[in-house]
Order: C-alpha cells, then sequence, then structure tokens
C-alpha cells in the first residue's frame, strides 16, 4: 500500500522521537556496560574476559554524531521519504513507501553507530575483531528486509502475485529444512559428472582417504614430468573443473601436462579416528609416489590449493627429513603456510577454543561439513546468507543456476583428529615455520629443507587467506620463487580462465621479496587478464622435455582404470 507521506510522518513523530531518544540511551548504556560473551569478567567458574569499555570522549563524539543524523534523518521525512543507499533497500517499492523507507533509513542509522561503537572499544585487537565481528552478526540478521511484515518489495510481490510468491516461499523453505541448509542456485540443476566435473579421465588408484584421478591427454605430446593436483579436502576438487571454459585441470591438460589429482573422500564414521599424519603419509605422499610409479618419472610437478597447499608443503617437509625429493616444483594457490595473518578467522582460534574442540572430537569424531560452510557463510552474511533468504523465502524466488554456488553448497565431513591436529599447529600455534616445533609421519618439520622452485599465488581481496597470509610463504620456503597476485577473492581470483579476459594479476620480476606483502605490492607491476598464462609459462620451464602422450591410462594390472572420472568418491554427500 502507497501511504501519504505527511499522514505517515504525522502520525510516526512521538514514536520516532521515544526511539531515537529513550533507545539510544538504552543501546549505549547496554553496550558500555557489556561484556564479551555475556559472561562477568572473573566470575566464578567463568574464564576471565576483558571488559568491553569505550572512552568517555569517544562515546561523547558518537553520540553527538548520532543524534545529528538523527535530527537530519527526522528533516529528511518531512520534505518525503528519506533517500536510502543500500543494496537490500534498492527496490523501488522501499522509496515510494515512507514507512518502510522511515525503517531502512533508521536501521542504517544504528548500523552506523553500533559499528562506530564497535571501533572505539578499547583493548587488544582479538577482542576488537570479536566485538566487531559479532555486531556485523547481529545488524546483518536485524535488518528491516529481512522480514516480511517490513519488507516493502516482497510485500510488494505478495500483492501482485495474490500470495503466490508467498507460498513458493514456504515451498523453498520447507525443502532447504529437508536438505539442511538454505540453497544458494537451483541445485536439481547440477549433477556431479553430467554438466560439472566433466574433463575426461579415469580413478587409476584407490584407497580410503582418496581416489587419484589421471586425466586423458588433449595433446599428441606432454611434458616428461607429469603435474599433482591436491586440493583442499574441505571442499571438492572439482572447483577446479566446474565447466570445460573455466575448468583449471582442463587448462593445465591442454597445456600438455600429465595431469593427476587428487579426489578426497568425504569421511564417514568410518573415517572418524584419521590424523593429519594418516593425509599426509596416505593420501599426500601416497599420491606423489603413486604417480612417480604410474608414469616412471622420478621427479613431478605438484600444486596445492588452499587446505590443500598445506598439506602439500607439509607432505614435502615429511619428505625432506627423509632425504626424499620427489617433486621438481610446486605450486601454491591461496595457501597458508605462516599463520601469522589469518583474517576474519583468528577470530575464532583461542586456547578455549582448541581445547575444546581437541574435547570433543580430537580423539574421534566427525566436524561436519554443514557446520564448516555455514562458518564460511556468516563471514559474508548480507551475500551468502540473508541475501537467500530474502530472495527464497520472503519472494518466492528460486535462485539462478551457478556452478560454483552449486559447488560451495556441496559440503564435505572432516575427521576430528585431523581437525583439531590442524586447529593447534596451524591456526593456533603456527608450528609448521618453527623448525623442528611439529612432528608429524614421525619427522619433525623443518621446511627450510623444502628448498625447490615455488610458485605462489594470493588473491588480492581474499578474506579466507588474506594476501599477507599467501605472500608470507615467500619468507618460509628458501628455494627460488615468484609471487603472483590475482584480483577479487578466494574463489574467484583463482578461478580465472584467461579467454574469459577478466580482471588483473600482478608481477614483480626483479626477484625481491621484501618482508610485507604491501612493500612487494609498491613494486609490482599490473597486467592485465588472467594469471593462468603466467603459471602455464613458468610450469613449463619446469616440466622437461616433450614425450608421446600415454594411449592408456595408468600402468598395467596394478594401475588400471577402475571407474571414469570423476569417480564415486566425490558424489558422496556430507
Amino acid at each position: 500500500m502507497k501511504l501519504d507521506s505527511s499522514e505517515f510522518w504525522a502520525q510516526a513523530a512521538q514514536q520516532f522521537q521515544q526511539s531515537m531518544g529513550d533507545s539510544w540511551k538504552n543501546t549505549f548504556q547496554s553496550f558500555q556496560n557489556m561484556d564479551l560473551g555475556g559472561l562477568q569478567a572473573g566470575a566464578p567458574g567463568q574464564p576471565n574476559l576483558p571488559k568491553i569499555q569505550v572512552s568517555p570522549t569517544r562515546l561523547q563524539e558518537l553520540q553527538q554524531q548520532y543524534l545529528k543524523d538523527a535530527a537530519d534523518l527526522w528533516n529528511q521525512g518531512l520534505n518525503g521519504a528519506p533517500v536510502v543507499k543500500d543494496r537490500r533497500f534498492s527496490a523501488e517499492a522501499w522509496g515510494t513507501n515512507p514507512m518502510a523507507a522511515f525503517s531502512a533509513a533508521a536501521y542504517l542509522l544504528n548500523a552506523r553507530t553500533l559499528m562506530g561503537l564497535a571501533d572505539a572499544v578499547e583493548g587488544d585487537a582479538k577482542t576488537k575483531n570479536r566485538i566487531r565481528f559479532a555486531v556485523e552478526q547481529w545488524m546483518a540478521a536485524s535488518a528491516p528486509s529481512n522480514f516480511l511484515a517490513m519488507n516493502a518489495d516482497a510485500q510488494k510481490k505478495a500483492l501482485e502475485t495474490k500470495g503466490e510468491s508467498i507460498a513458493k516461499g514456504m515451498q523453498n523453505l520447507l525443502n532447504d529444512m529437508r536438505q539442511g541448509h538454505v540453497s544458494m542456485t537451483d541445485e536439481s540443476l547440477f549433477e556431479v559428472g553430467k554438466n560439472v566435473a566433466t574433463t575426461e579421465g579415469a580413478v587409476v588408484f584407490e584407497n580410503e582417504l582418496f581416489q587419484l584421478i589421471e586425466y586423458k591427454p588433449l595433446t599428441d605430446k606432454v611434458y616428461e614430468k607429469p603435474f599433482l593436483l591436491v586440493p583442499p579436502c574441505i571442499n571438492k576438487f572439482y572447483i577446479l573443473d566446474l565447466q570445460p571454459e573455466n575448468s583449471f585441470i582442463r587448462y593445465a591438460v591442454a597445456q600438455g601436462h600429465r595431469t593427476f589429482v587428487v579426489s578426497w573422500r568425504n569421511p564417514d564414521a568410518s573415517l572418524a579416528g584419521k590424523t593429519w599424519d594418516d593425509y599426509i603419509e596416505d593420501a599426500a605422499i601416497k599420491a606423489i609416489h603413486t604417480v612417480q610409479d604410474i608414469t616412471g618419472a622420478e621427479k613431478i610437478n605438484a600444486l596445492g590449493f588452499c587446505v590443500g597447499g598445506t598439506i602439500l608443503s607439509t607432505a614435502l617437509g615429511v619428505l625432506a627429513a627423509r632425504g626424499e625429493k620427489p617433486v621438481a616444483s610446486a605450486t601454491l594457490l591461496t595457501t597458508l603456510i605462516d599463520f601469522t595473518d589469518t583474517g576474519i578467522l583468528d577470530i575464532f582460534i583461542d586456547e578455549g577454543f582448541v581445547k575444546f574442540r581437541e574435547m570433543q572430537m580430537g580423539k574421534g569424531g566427525l566436524l561436519k561439513g554443514q557446520d564448516l560452510a555455514s562458518t564460511f557463510s556468516f563471514l559474508r552474511p548480507n551475500d551468502l546468507v540473508w541475501n537467500y533468504v530474502v530472495g527464497n523465502y520472503l519472494k518466492g524466488e528460486t535462485p539462478p543456476p551457478f556452478d560454483l554456488l552449486y559447488w560451495n553448497s556441496d559440503s564435505t565431513n572432516l575427521p576430528g583428529p585431523f581437525y583439531a591436529w590442524y586447529l593447534r599447529n596451524t591456526y593456533h600455534e603456527n608450528n609448521l615455520i618453527k623448525p623442528g616445533k611439529a612432528t608429524v609421519c614421525g619427522e619433525k618439520i623443518d621446511l627450510n629443507l623444502v628448498d625447490l622452485p615455488m610458485y605462489l599465488y594470493g588473491s588480492r581481496e581474499d578474506h579466507i587467506v588474506p594476501i599477507g597470509g599467501a605472500y608470507a610463504s615467500t619468507q618460509v620456503f628458501p628455494g627460488k620463487k615468484r609471487f603472483v597476485m590475482g584480483a577479487s577473492g578466494h574463489i574467484a581470483g583463482v578461478i580465472n580462465p584467461p579467454a574469459s579476459k577478466k580482471r588483473s594479476h600482478w608481477t614483480r620480476d626483479d626477484g625481491k621479496f621484501p618482508e610485507t606483502a604491501d612493500e612487494w605490492i609498491a613494486g609490482a607491476k599490473e597486467a592485465p587478464g588472467s594469471w593462468w598464462t603466467d603459471w602455464s609459462d613458468w610450469l613449463k620451464g619446469h616440466a622437461g622435455k616433450q614425450i608421446p602422450a600415454p594411449k592408456t591410462y595408468g600402468k598395467g594390472a596394478k594401475y588400471k582404470a577402475s571407474e571414469p572420472a570423476p569417480g564415486r568418491y566425490v558424489k558422496a554427500k556430507a
């Protein structure tokens, strides 16, 4: 319904003054007196938690700014509906409904003020980041766009469709409740092996942790050193093989590399006791040796993506401690080795959290894939949670098909002991970069011994592996290195095929690796388009001579093709 603005503002005056007066005072008072986690610092039986304090001067500044902005909002309202500049309230219905426009503008005013309060908190960096994260979650969840009673656009659609959008929204809600997660795309339109993960290949080896897939050559000749990809085990490998036009795997094959990939098993109860050591010895190292056996190559080239890069690097550390160097060169994509800069994920990690996880699942159990997926989604709540709540449920819309978001919803479990070791030794204690501190597969890890050419890639806007964290690997490994920075985030920066001619990447050819990423960036040059071609040129220099491409998969009876790619492991649901 379209309301007359003068009538609305006359009726709303008293309510406005109260909400912008008493509510304002109560908000500031409760925030000033609040303790982290709702606990009294030093209370019996509770951990000592830092007191949240804001200086009286800063508090007064924020209060004065709030009152000024509130007065401006009121004056705007007297002249018509307030102008609201936010994507969540950009639909025409918000601007033509004064009550909806006011609620959106008031919400944004409160959000700005609360975020200002969060930024004004006095304390250590982790405490401030935790408060900011909590306030962001609160504000994202409380937006008026998230509620049918306040969402003018959803109300308009309900009237136009005579209630059909509400009925469809309820159907979507029930469907998502059954599947256990909010739909980000129309999942019915995708099937692994049919229209995602379609590069031709075969499974040539498997054990209880992984299947090894070999891909059919697309060239008459291949490089003599085969190429092994180790993807993250917290996701499925086909992020590297979504569609033919954006498949990193297909691109590698087309460049003449005899390509293999580790396809992780989605753990169930039978793998609930598996450890970090198991994933290094029986998966990463086993895959390296198996590729050597199949191809007869003395050395191979390897790539690790995200956690797969951490696994690969640890495996190389174990092999180096044993005096083995089967890998000629390594590529690490958006990988953390030095966990000093872990970005927003740092807010979750402290001794209490790590001990809780160790107690909960350190001796056995599973970290459910949906728990991981939800955590990563709420790092960007407006884009990856509430946007779909509004579209799916309030408007009754079916999200458009998108292969990347289908993959994002196809979650994987993790064995509890693996996860607990990873938490303590990487995010919490950063032991991988301390020579001799971490023991893996019976070997003291010293990454200074991993002396081989490396291609290191980081994405500029990555919120999972910050560019500073990705760059920090240049200070860890002693061999000859090349670091490249791509535009965009954790996934979109990596999956950027040359044909799309999108984004940019940055390189530096002086061979210098200063201490910080900012210093490196200051001397880097921007180049248009994908970093894939730069990487391909680099890898060819480490791939050896070209030899005739193999006519069959695997090798003999021991490594014969058992099923076509992408194999059955990747199809198992969490």
